[in-house]
């Protein structure tokens, strides 16, 4: 089966920084890959190498080309506009038509619960239902791929569960999901493969369930144990 990613040897470096060092690895249609670490670990530039926006210095980057693709980032950028209207827009340049936009944009709504907020400024939103409009401006594309950068760091206890519970419908629905995260229990919930990165270094590569009952390199276990070395 073709991989949805395959990378091969990538590094990425921000002037003399290395920001990802040498990674080598294949993502499968339908995973669900948490990337965890400290922070600076390269987990943020990880997900951007994948979607296009960083370009490697070294090392190849390989994409189904058919595999379309959203991402969501740790604050997600609200237009000074309805949340109907930061929907409908982003799909109306994507080259709908404007009124089938909207409609398609309703539906988003609807899907995350917030069609009752469809003509509230996007920006007057608290965090938890601007994450759900994020969700939902992604979920309108049709993405076969969708990648999240620390999707509930900032988040209330509430609106941490309403994430995930809709993360989880969409890779259930058969969406490729690839997120990094702090949450060690939220990778248990949604994760079905865990990668570690260390100073932009692929430490460990396993099933979530191997990963969190070891064993692990010294590093990810005193990752795991809270002892950064």
């Amino acid at each position: 089966m073709t991989p949805i990613f395959k990378l091969n040897g990538v590094s990425v470096r921000f002037g003399r920084v290395p920001a990802l060092s040498a990674c080598t690895f294949n993502i499968q249609a339908g995973e669900r890959l948490a990337l965890v670490g400290s922070n600076g670990s390269g987990k943020s530039t990880l997900l951007r190498t994948l979607h296009g926006l960083v370009q490697p210095a070294a090392g190849s980057v390989e994409r189904d080309v058919r595999a379309r693709q959203a991402m969501l980032f740790q604050r997600p950028y609200m237009l000074r506009a309805s949340a109907l209207h930061n929907l409908a827009l982003g799909l109306w340049l994507s080259g709908q038509p404007w009124q089938q936009a909207k409609e398609r944009a309703m539906r988003a709504l609807e899907r995350v619960g917030l069609a009752d907020l469809a003509g509230r400024n996007a920006k007057a939103l608290s965090g938890g239902q601007q994450q759900r409009v994020a969700l939902a401006r992604a979920w309108a594309l049709q993405p076969q791929v969708l990648l999240l950068d620390e999707p509930t760091s900032s988040l209330d206890p509430t609106a941490k569960r309403e994430v995930e519970r809709l993360m989880a419908e969409f890779a259930d629905a058969g969406m490729t999901l690839i997120f990094s995260s702090h949450n060690l229990g939220q990778v248990k919930r949604l994760a079905s493969r865990v990668m570690y990165l260390e100073q932009g270094r692929l430490i460990a590569d396993l099933p979530t369930s191997a990963f969190f009952e070891g064993p692990l390199p010294a590093a990810a276990e005193h990752f795991l144990k809270g002892e950064l070395a």
